[in-house]
């Protein structure tokens, strides 16, 4: 095995997500204003996937110049619900909001990941997921944000389906990995041809 990756993230489930499958990562969190980068795409008329794409590359390109040589990877999501995007909750009432949002509806997941070496892009990656949230109570909604906490601060839509946040659910139909954040699969064989993880 070689000296691993950077992941240009400060997503504790990412690196998680890299380190059970046995890869040697850095983590290097960038510095980008997500949300002014998302409305200004939105305002250019660019899709959930482009908007995923381009904040992906914009994290691994910032990370890069501090690693000289290595593969760098910067990473997305996006959850889009009839033309809606949404973010990270700020605190429990906009998690409270969006989950009631979501409920009884169908909503896609988007992770991308591109890799950047040296200044030049030389992979990119993007799977999708579509979730179909049951019609839960109100009573089920303020007892799943009792118990899960500032998890519920965590992630895009307010759930976490590897934890209590699967029970919001009806259907889930797409790559495990991907509703967690990352085109784990996509990204290893690129790792791989790259001799970043033995082949």
């Amino acid at each position: 095995m070689t000296a691993g990756m950077v992941l240009a993230s400060g997503s504790a489930t990412r690196r998680a997500m890299l380190a059970a499958a046995g890869v040697d990562t850095t983590l290097d969190p960038p510095s980008v204003d997500e949300g002014a980068v998302k409305a200004s795409l939105r305002a250019e008329g660019a899709s959930a996937g482009q908007v995923a794409e381009a904040l992906a590359e914009l994290k691994a390109r910032q990370v890069a110049p501090r690693h000289p040589g290595r593969i760098v990877i910067g990473a997305d999501q996006m959850l889009e619900c009839d033309g809606r995007w949404f973010d990270k909750p700020a605190d429990r009432a906009a998690a409270r909001a969006q989950l009631a949002s979501l409920r009884g509806r169908a909503h896609t997941l988007i992770s991308t990941a591109v890799a950047i070496r040296d200044g030049d892009r030389v992979w990119h990656g993007t799977d999708r997921a579509r979730l179909l949230m049951r019609p839960f109570s109100d009573a089920f909604l303020e007892a799943y944000l009792d118990r899960v906490g500032a998890a519920a601060l965590g992630s895009v839509g307010g759930y976490q389906v590897e934890g209590l946040g699967v029970q919001l659910f009806a259907a889930i139909e797409g790559n495990h990995f991907t509703i967690l954040g990352l085109p784990l699969l996509p990204l290893l064989t690129f790792l791989r041809e790259h001799g970043v993880v033995e082949a």
